[in-house]
């Protein structure tokens, strides 16, 4: 579960140009639960999702993970628990690594590193089942560089090398608005596979509103750093995506 208590986010306080971001935000996420989160652009969600994640601190305010106060915790803290796709494809992986060596950096993201990154037929072999479930044909090319391949690719493989380690949440930042249609549906519709196998509980930020619509257990519209809408499971089943355009118009 995570526990948003009175989060507030002010970037160059006291200045000219002062943003409050995020302003007095009281949230709780169940587990399991996919939340998507939308909004125009400057309505803090992304500003949220940093703030959960730990690349950012809050101003003012708690967060809570499983009881664990992680505040004050920065991101790399927090990696026993969170994993995280960003918007940028290029983003989470090393380039010039093989499909394979970032699998097994993955597979030990949150463990105490040795000299060697130890793999084994028996590892290989596990990867190959995984990247085909994509239905990319990438399970026969584990051995070619992460930077060879297309961002579609790129960020699908990386949604699956995001629970190759232990992980409790997954945060979605727009992982899609740099994609094409097919790619961005296949890597949605892992995501959606992932979370519900896994048990993830599950933050997604978009613009796209008809992902916003097709996923998810919950549905938070946020504007001005605050939330404004907020329709739990039974609520956004009654949900028509002209309902979601008319949020916005």
């Amino acid at each position: 579960m995570i526990t948003i208590t009175n989060i507030h986010k002010t970037f160059n306080r006291g200045k000219a140009n002062q943003v409050n971001a995020v302003n007095g935000l009281d949230l709780v996420i169940n587990d399991e639960e996919f939340v998507v989160i939308v909004g125009s652009n400057g309505s803090g969600k992304t500003t949220l999702l940093n703030l959960i994640s730990g690349s950012l601190l809050p101003s003012s305010g708690t967060i809570d993970i499983n009881g664990d106060d992680v505040t004050k915790l920065a991101d790399y803290q927090r990696s026993k628990w969170i994993a995280r796709v960003f918007q940028n494809p290029m983003s989470g992986t090393a380039s010039e690594l093989s499909i394979l060596d970032n699998f097994r950096l993955a597979a030990i993201r949150t463990k105490v590193k040795g000299l060697t990154i130890g793999i084994n037929d028996a590892f290989k072999q596990q990867v190959k089942q995984k990247i085909a479930t994509l239905g990319m044909g990438l399970e026969n090319k584990i051995d070619q560089p992460m930077g060879t391949l297309s961002g579609g690719q790129r960020q699908a493989l990386t949604l699956l090398m995001s629970v190759m380690d232990e992980c409790k949440i997954l945060l979605l930042d727009e992982p899609t608005a740099a994609l094409d249609p097919r790619s961005a549906e296949v890597v949605m519709s892992t995501a959606d596979k992932l979370s519900k196998e896994f048990k993830l509980t599950t933050i997604l930020v978009t613009h796209n509103l008809k992902d916003a619509y097709n996923y998810g257990t919950r549905i938070i519209q946020m504007a001005e750093g605050a939330i404004i809408k907020d329709f739990a499971a039974k609520q956004k089943e009654h949900l028509k995506q002209n309902d979601l355009f008319e949020w916005f118009g």
